[in-house]
């Protein structure tokens, strides 16, 4: 796949995301499945893996190649009161999202093919290419999106 239809997936995504995520029922953030987050706590996260993700673009793109790329513990941000994941709106959350994604989307739209192979070093999982992050991060809310279907049917 060359990088423009790369970058349509990508923008693919965040729309698909946003799309659903307006037609939650507000009645319905709380649900979850046993065991799983609830709607809004998906929103929550994503918001939060969208921050990460775009201090990670950015370094891959700036830093010496194997610079360092940090993970962050998602289930203790999940489980930190103060970060609201179960009571603040999700409106914010949401609008973190999309700025970010078009953000990250701009600087996608100014790369060259060459650059997909820049890299760092994940803290949790090694070898981290712009390529990788890429994939990781145009799959990221199709997941999500698949659970917060899962926490509003529960």
């Amino acid at each position: 796949m060359n990088l423009s239809d790369r970058c349509a997936q990508y923008e693919r995504a965040t729309i698909e995301l946003l799309e659903l995520a307006s037609r939650v029922d507000p009645a319905d953030l709380d649900r979850h499945v046993d065991g799983g987050w609830s709607a809004r706590q998906v929103v929550h996260h994503l918001a939060d893996s969208e921050t990460n993700a775009y201090v990670r673009l950015r370094r891959l793109l700036a830093e010496p190649s194997g610079t360092l790329i940090q993970g962050y513990d998602e289930r203790a941000w999940s489980e930190c009161a103060t970060l609201g994941y179960t009571a603040l709106p999700i409106e914010s959350a949401l609008a973190v999202f999309a700025a970010v994604r078009q953000a990250s989307l701009d600087v996608l739209g100014r790369l060259n093919e060459s650059d997909l192979a820049r890299s760092g070093r994940h803290s949790e999982s090694g070898h981290y290419t712009l390529e990788h992050w890429i994939e990781i991060y145009t799959r990221h809310p199709r997941e999500h999106a698949a659970q917060l279907l899962e926490a509003i049917n529960a």
